[in-house]
This record gives structure tokens, C-alpha cells and sequence, in this order.
């Protein structure tokens, strides 16, 4: 036998479909359609990535139905594993999965609207003064930097990257401390409600609130822990503000 077809084969890995942006959020890239029996896990966490991001920042829109065949096209990769992200995001309230073919996001209503707006108010000011032993000069010039983005994306209309610059910053504060399960309730809160934000962002821009990011990051510099978790959990309120006021059209 050849010595070179001896040789046990080594696994491929799968591309990742997230590649980081200098402010430290993710972009979208296909992912590969020829991951190895041992990368099959790595497809599988990448297409959920990829789902994931798109639900966070807005790119998904609120009822909307969600095909798996498109899907799979979109990333270059079989149905199988866009299927097992949808279940994913289904127990984590994103989608409601109602037949094979019925894949949607469900409709807002107040008392959805009113829990999600309770339990962020909880969990992100508490994941942000967790955080602030964390924060050394590295991270905070990141945040700067995602900052001043956001605000080249304000002015110039871009409301795609406004959303991605939005979720960057907050999750660079609450990644930063160590309490994992934290984070997680977190991400599936914005998993529920980042749809709508998109919608309203849209509709009304943030023009007329003030830049509690630009409060957070002072503080931050202040040495002011108690002042950063009161600036996120204003930005909390205002954003979900907006949503709120933009009204429902249903209530279940």
C-alpha cells in the first residue's frame, strides 16, 4: 500500500460563517458545503451563528416567514443543518416552527413586548456593572471605536449597520464579565426583540435620544460603575421606548 494513502486522513474543518470586524462584531460569510464527519458540529454551530446574527441585528423581519430551502441556499450549505438551527432558535423563542413548510417569527403584543422590556431592564444592568472590572483600555478603545461608527451609520441612514454597531457595543460590555448563563438569557432576549427595534429604528431613527453609549463609555473612563449601569439600562428603556410606541397590531 502507498505510504501516502496509508496515512489516516486529517479532518477538515468547516469555514467559520462569522469573521470578526475591527469593533469587534461579527460580519457574515458563506459557510463551507464540505465539512469533514468531524467538522459536522462546527456546521452546524456556524449556521446557527449566522441565523443567530441576523435575528440580533434586525435582519430578520418581524413576522416574517422563514424558508429552510432558501435559507440553505443563502449559506451554501444542505437543509439538515439551517433545520436544527431553526429548532434552536425555536425553544429560545425566536421563530415558531408550526409545520415543515410554516417557519415564522411570532407577532409582538404588549404583554410580550412588557416582558421582554422587564426582563432586559433586570439582566443588562446587572451584566454591565458585572463587567466593569473587565473593561482595560483594550476594550474600551473598541467601544469607542463602535461608537463613532454607529454614529457614521446614523448620519448617513445606514440602519443595518447601526444595528450591527448597536448589538456590538453591548455585548463587548456584558462578553467582558465571567457569568456565562448571564450572557446566554441575555442573547435570547435580543433574539426575541431585535426584529422590531430594526423596524422601528427605520421608522423613527434615534436622532432625538441622547447617546447614553457616549454616558456608558464616560463612565467607564470615570471609574463609575454604578453611572455605566444606570447609562445602559437608559439605553434599554429609550430603545424599547421606541418600540412601545410604535404600538401592535395584535395581542395573544
Amino acid at each position: 500500500m502507498d505510504a501516502r494513502t496509508s496515512r489516516p486522513a486529517r479532518p477538515t474543518k468547516a469555514k467559520t460563517a462569522v469573521r470578526r470586524t475591527r469593533s469587534g462584531g461579527p460580519r457574515p460569510t458563506p459557510v463551507s458545503t464540505k465539512p469533514s464527519a468531524d467538522g459536522s458540529d462546527l456546521l452546524h454551530a456556524t449556521v446557527y451563528g449566522e441565523l443567530h446574527k441576523r435575528f440580533v441585528t434586525g435582519r430578520v423581519m418581524p413576522e416574517s416567514r422563514l424558508s429552510t430551502r432558501r435559507l440553505a441556499a443563502e449559506l451554501g450549505v444542505s437543509q439538515m443543518p439551517v433545520r436544527e438551527a431553526l429548532r434552536r432558535l425555536a425553544a429560545e423563542g425566536a421563530v415558531e416552527i408550526r409545520s415543515k413548510r410554516k417557519i415564522a417569527v411570532p407577532a409582538m403584543t404588549a404583554t410580550r413586548f412588557d416582558d421582554l422590556l422587564r426582563c432586559r431592564m433586570l439582566l443588562e444592568p446587572e451584566a454591565a456593572e458585572a463587567a466593569f472590572p473587565f473593561i482595560g483600555p483594550a476594550l474600551l478603545k473598541k467601544l469607542r471605536e463602535t461608537d463613532k461608527g454607529m454614529g457614521v451609520a446614523m448620519r448617513t441612514g445606514d440602519v443595518g449597520a447601526y444595528m450591527e454597531g448597536n448589538f456590538n457595543f453591548h455585548f463587548l460590555i456584558y462578553s467582558a464579565q465571567p457569568r456565562r448563563t448571564l450572557l446566554q438569557l441575555i442573547q435570547t432576549l435580543w433574539l426575541q426583540f431585535g426584529p422590531y427595534m430594526r423596524v422601528v429604528y427605520g421608522r423613527f431613527g434615534t436622532a432625538n435620544l441622547v447617546d447614553q453609549h457616549r454616558v456608558a463609555i464616560a463612565c467607564i473612563e470615570a471609574g463609575d460603575a454604578k453611572g455605566l449601569r444606570a447609562a445602559i439600562s437608559t439605553d434599554i428603556s429609550d430603545g424599547m421606548g421606541l418600540i412601545g410606541a410604535s404600538g401592535f397590531d395584535s395581542e395573544q
